[in-house]
């Protein structure tokens, strides 16, 4: 039975249909819209569309995460996201507000100004903090599989066995993190995190499989590099689309995007 609710400050949050998790990057070099958002009144801007065009939970990053990435302080990332938080917290009540960061020190910032969901694409490997802290503020964490560093991730393909090793990173963390008094766990996959073309695609068509842990399942799978590889370079968000499609149909509960209403559309 998967876990079909999650807690939100003391709330119960329902995640009776699949929901739009709109990418709010405030960064100048993200792989698909860096620098377009990165200004505070083009950002609220965003916001405010992704909510009026369906979006319940917004997913606001400041740190790039593109094969490649450099490494940013941790002044930087918070100087690039606290405004719009804020605003966010501040304007949109019944949004779910997501912060894309591996530190825990923003974790907490972060909450503090009202956020909701961590969303770690290190799955605690890069701040050995962040595990107790999300415990702490009995936040809700997304759990993302990830082998490596942005810098590093594209030389860490090599799997004897994609999938049942997969299973059993999130095991283990799964566990120590309800040994820590997490309450809620959302697990992602990681497509495009240290995966090949085709892991991308096997992990899509066998989605499913991540059921086994019975907790919600997020995909990322708006834009990326495998997208438009297997779709071209000018059909991405179609290429996008068909792939949530099948995500959606294999039990995927939250899908990450760039483009709300078409994603929204194609939930209902």
């Amino acid at each position: 039975m998967i876990k079909r609710s999650i807690n939100i400050r003391g709330n119960l949050f329902e995640i009776q249909k699949p929901l739009v998790m709109g990418i709010v990057n405030m960064t100048p070099d993200s792989f698909f819209d860096g620098g377009n958002y990165n200004d505070f009144e083009l950002a609220k801007i965003r916001v405010d569309k992704m909510v009026s065009d369906g979006a319940e939970i917004l997913d606001i990053g400041g740190y790039s995460t593109r094969p490649g990435a450099d490494l940013i302080p941790v002044e930087e990332e918070w100087k690039r996201i606290k405004d719009i938080v804020e605003y966010t917290s501040i304007n949109h009540k019944n949004i779910i507000i997501s912060v894309d960061t591996f530190r825990s020190d923003i974790a907490r910032k972060a909450f503090e100004l009202g956020a909701h969901i961590i969303n770690d694409i290190s799955g605690g490997n890069y701040d050995k903090h962040m595990f107790k802290t999300v415990s702490e503020l009995k936040m809700p964490y997304v759990l993302m599989h990830i082998r490596g560093t942005p810098k590093t991730m594209m030389s860490k393909t090599d799997y004897n066995d994609l999938l049942p090793e997969i299973i059993d990173y999130f095991k283990k963390k799964i566990d120590l993190l309800y040994d820590l008094g997490a309450l809620d766990i959302i697990i992602d996959p990681g497509l495009g995190f240290a995966k090949d073309y085709q892991q991308n695609l096997d992990l899509i068509n066998n989605l499913n499989l991540f059921q086994i842990f019975e907790l919600p399942v997020l995909v990322g799978i708006s834009r990326k590099s495998f997208v438009k590889k297997k779709y071209g370079e000018d059909k991405t968000l179609e290429g996008t689309l068909e792939l949530n499609k099948i995500a959606l149909k294999n039990g995927a509960n939250i899908i990450r995007v760039h483009d709300v209403k078409e994603n929204r559309e194609l939930i209902k």
